[in-house]
């Protein structure tokens, strides 16, 4: 017997028992519940198996599909879909079976060969048992590199520790010959994205597909305003990945920015607090006073300057945003517990809001 049954009739027993009715009633009203609820069962199990009959299309009926589950996806999701493509009858009925051979937790992500008319219990196979025709995986943007390796062992695509080991030295393109300090000649630009990859590929081989989408996206005219600032493609990205994960809210990113050129132009510290949390295990809400003494040349409260590369990979908002900074006078912002950053013009102003938001 199902556990849930199990539990529904232990359930309706422990309601009888303090109903405190004579043995004889306490039997009579069990055994009722017990055989409808076993006729309820028993009609449940004949409409999900017995009444299967695959999808409600007279023709085409091995006319190919191809079916994307993506991560997070559960039954519900997945029937409807499948019920849209032509690929079963009834999301009702196969949520039913799924839910009732505990299938539901056990499908993955990928693209699958499927085809119209299939009945349930042979599509629960193709999508629980079946090989998958593509693994898709999607990478958000200021995803770091050990980021993107955990998520890609998570997603069963290749094991972390091996992606980490080639994102290392892994630099296929001119502009991406990183500081010997470096942690990742790959970090910042591995392109946020949505890519599907067949099973077996190697991390050599997504490094290369994510790298080739960053040189795709980034424009003549992108490359060209870089020159014009006096960047090189590698110092681009570096601060792109700063105002990545400093600015949650769009609006921000082409004032952070403009700090960290007024900064840089006075040779002051940029003393962004991401530096520091690309160090750490884990990221915390604030950084300590303690953080800010860790002897690396990313802590860019110690070192003057840009740190080694980047410290995430940025989306092309925040690669804009360092092209086209705003025009302002700040000099100081931090960002208050919604995210939302405050600007000033004085160290002074700035400790002002730190105390207000902070």
């Amino acid at each position: 017997m199902p556990k849930w049954l199990d539990d529904f009739f232990d359930k309706c027993l422990g309601m009888l028992q303090r109903m405190d009715l004579p043995d004889m009633s306490v039997a009579r009203l069990f055994l009722f519940i017990l055989i409808g609820g076993l006729l309820a069962v028993s009609g449940i199990l004949c409409y999900a198996f017995l009444g299967d009959r695959g999808g409600s299309m007279t023709s085409g009926e091995h006319l190919s599909v191809y079916i994307t589950v993506q991560p997070g996806m559960n039954a519900g999701d997945i029937g409807t879909m499948l019920e849209q493509r032509g690929v079963i009858g009834s999301r009702h009925k196969f949520w039913l079976v799924a839910k009732l051979g505990g299938e539901e937790r056990n499908f993955k992500a990928g693209t699958y060969h499927m085809h119209v008319n299939m009945p349930i219990r042979e599509a629960l196979d193709v999508l629980v048992g079946g090989e998958v025709s593509m693994l898709r995986f999607t990478i958000p943007e200021g995803f770091t590199v050990r980021e993107i390796a955990s998520r890609l062992e998570r997603e069963g695509i290749v094991k972390s520790q091996d992606f980490l080991e080639k994102a290392k030295t892994f630099g296929p393109y001119r502009y991406m010959k990183a500081s010997k300090q470096a942690m990742f000649r790959a970090e910042g630009f591995l392109f946020p994205d949505t890519y599907e990859v067949e099973p077996g590929t190697t991390s050599e081989a997504i490094l290369q597909m994510m790298v080739r989408n960053f040189d795709d996206k980034l424009t003549d005219e992108m490359r060209a305003k870089a020159e014009k600032l006096h960047l090189s493609v590698y110092e681009l990205v570096t601060l792109a990945s700063l105002v990545e994960k400093e600015a949650r809210y769009e609006e921000d990113r082409p004032i952070i920015e403009q700090v960290f050129f007024k900064r840089l132009e006075i040779n002051m510290p940029l003393q962004s607090d991401t530096t520091i949390q690309y160090l750490l295990d884990a990221p915390k809400e604030d950084v300590t006073y303690a953080d800010t003494e860790i002897d690396s040349p990313y802590n860019t409260y110690q070192n003057y300057g840009l740190p080694p590369g980047p410290v995430a990979n940025p989306g092309l908002a925040s690669i804009e945003a360092v092209l086209e900074p705003a025009d302002t006078d700040y000099l100081y912002f931090v960002a208050d517990r919604a995210g939302h950053n405050h600007y000033s013009k004085t160290y002074d102003e700035h400790m002002e809001i730190v105390n207000r938001v902070r």
